[in-house]
């Protein structure tokens, strides 16, 4: 078998020689069987593993760069042995090259190029780095031993290893494409305004869901005591919560509203606050509390703060003009978007995603919630500003959502001006396979079957059959048509400043 492989060119023979008897010539001690032991523990791979599983046990970038490594390592150790060590059969060195105490026993009997385990070690080292360089600074030592070893115990020449750390680093950067490094997200930025001081809530009026977000029997005496001043309507079941938000909005002496509930009732408290010209305290109590997050509010003593100063911004607010009902008799409706609108399957998307990262952090929730979702779903057709599509998601944003990809989760400008729209279309030919590998690969923002652009309009019609629009979580059924426009820092709003 080892007479049928080559020896390579002359010159690299040579230069591998050369190496080979410069390696041989170091004294022999405890490190030998370090390098021996670290060589070994590499083999399939399973140190790389091992520091995968630890390193994901911190959830963000750690656990991202872990997997990103692991795809990079999959991929070397493919290309490795299944391709260049056929097409390169190469006799490995033999034990008069090495002092014997070194080499390593049993050796290897496939090829000896390219080093598989310099492949891996570099993978790993450069794939978790592109994510996080911080850690991949910290694997190179190990890598780059796992690397050396191999030379050091006769298991490879020089050439192997050099060639396989190619490899490795190319598979490395080529998987980047797939799990592409996110670029940052911007930095909180604000249009700064006056409203009234509010002092212990005094000219504060509140509105309070009881039916929506984190409402308890304390909620209510919680909010009396942190805004003794304010006027507080807690609007039980069976009342009309568009008119009590209303009422509470006109409350005698009212200088601002205050909300408390989910998404659905701070756009409705928009409306109001934008009607009567008020300034918005939007209260942390909602389910998801998106508005209140984005506005820098995540407690009662944000709220507080900025009330009692007059802290206050600009936002933009979406206007989505809705068209239900029969073609002969159609109604149009027309609501405030504070944050997002969605048809398809995205309020599934959403909520699978949401269950899951608490275990599996944002990246990696949002792939598993990706395949669950679109595994079994079904498109539907609409015709988005007068183009057909078939559509798994249309997504629309009030205002520019980061990361840029099909899980958008912060906003961190409320007044940019612009609409964010977001298709994931199944026009495309084996239009499964492609959303499903594109999921797998992380080129999902990149892929044929996304759609990414801003807008300050759009209209999206129903092809046939009325459509299913969420918007701020409120779900609306038999919509025909509906229009979305921006209108410019039409709302103030409490925030407190840094």
């Amino acid at each position: 078998m080892h007479s049928r492989r080559r020896k390579g060119p002359g010159w690299i023979s040579r230069f591998d020689r050369h190496l080979v008897r410069g390696v041989s010539r170091f004294p022999g001690g405890n490190h030998d069987d370090f390098l021996r032991l670290l060589s070994a523990s590499a083999n399939h791979g399973k140190l790389w593993m091992g520091a995968a599983a630890v390193i994901a046990v911190f959830p963000g970038k750690p656990r991202r760069a872990a997997l990103h490594g692991l795809l990079a390592q999959a991929v070397a150790s493919t290309v490795t042995n299944v391709v260049f060590k056929t097409l390169l059969p190469r006799t490995r060195p033999l034990p008069e090259h090495l002092p014997v105490f070194r080499f390593v026993h049993p050796q290897p009997t496939s090829s000896s190029m390219p080093s598989g385990h310099s492949a891996s070690a570099i993978a790993f080292a450069v794939g978790a780095g592109l994510v996080k360089p911080s850690l991949g600074a910290a694997l190179a030592p190990a890598a780059a031993a796992v690397a050396y070893s191999r030379v050091h115990t006769g298991a490879h020449w020089p050439s192997d290893v050099l060639f396989g750390s190619a490899i490795g680093a190319g598979a490395a950067l080529i998987t980047r494409k797939w799990w592409p490094v996110r670029p940052p997200i911007p930095d909180t930025a604000r249009t700064w305004t006056s409203a009234p001081e509010l002092p212990g809530g005094d000219g504060l009026s509140i509105v309070v869901n009881t039916l929506g977000g984190s409402f308890t029997e304390e909620t209510a005496a919680a909010l009396q005591e942190v805004f003794p001043k304010a006027y507080i309507n807690s609007v039980a079941s069976g009342e009309n919560l568009l008119q009590e938000i209303r009422s509470t909005a006109t409350f005698p002496g009212t200088k601002a509203l205050g909300v408390w509930g989910g998404d659905g009732t701070v756009g409705a408290a928009a409306s109001a606050a934008i009607e009567h010209s008020l300034p918005l305290l939007v209260l942390p109590g909602g389910t998801l509390n998106h508005f209140a997050r984005d506005a820098g509010i995540g407690s009662l003593k944000d709220a507080l703060k900025a009330a009692a100063g007059g802290e206050a911004a600009l936002a933009d607010v979406g206007v989505v003009s809705v068209e239900r009902g029969l073609a002969g008799n159609p109604e149009t409706v027309e609501l405030i978007m504070l944050n997002t609108a969605s048809i398809g399957m995205y309020p599934n998307l959403v909520r699978r995603r949401e269950h899951l990262q608490p275990a599996l952090g944002k990246p990696l929730a949002g792939v598993v919630a990706m395949f669950r979702t679109f595994a079994a779903g079904t498109p539907t057709t609409l015709i988005v500003d007068g183009v057909r599509h078939r559509l798994w998601i249309a997504y629309v944003g009030r205002g520019r959502y980061y990361p840029r990809d099909h899980a958008p989760l912060m906003r961190p400008v409320l007044d940019d001006g612009v609409l964010d729209v977001r298709m994931i279309t199944a026009d495309e030919s084996l239009a499964r396979l492609r959303l499903l590998w594109s999921v797998l690969t992380g080129t999902v923002a990149t892929s044929r079957i996304t759609h990414l652009r801003e807008a300050t309009r759009l209209r999206v019609d129903s092809a046939g059959s009325p459509m299913v629009l969420a918007v701020d979580g409120e779900v609306l059924a038999g919509v025909r048509s509906a229009e979305f426009r921006v209108e410019r820092r039409a709302l103030t709003y409490y925030s407190p400043q840094p």
